[in-house]
């Protein structure tokens, strides 16, 4: 099951290096853009970047181990 008027925006870091999907209800009578700023400031991106770097690690030399008899 979903949760209904969720909607997905697309939030870049202040430096405009990176970017990030955030979802979130927001009620009728709010600035879209004024949210959107806002959220981007108080965005962890060093924590994101971090996580983004660890997703995508590859692991060099990784061998499948043997039973030993």
């Amino acid at each position: 099951m979903s949760i209904p008027n969720v909607k997905r925006y697309r939030i870049t870091s202040p430096d405009g290096t990176m970017t990030a999907s955030l979802m979130a209800v927001l009620p009728k009578d709010v600035d879209v853009n004024a949210y959107l700023s806002d959220a981007a400031k108080r965005f962890d991106w060093k924590a994101h970047q971090e996580a983004m770097a660890r997703q995508f690690k590859v692991r060099v030399g990784q061998q499948k181990q043997q039973k030993k008899k």
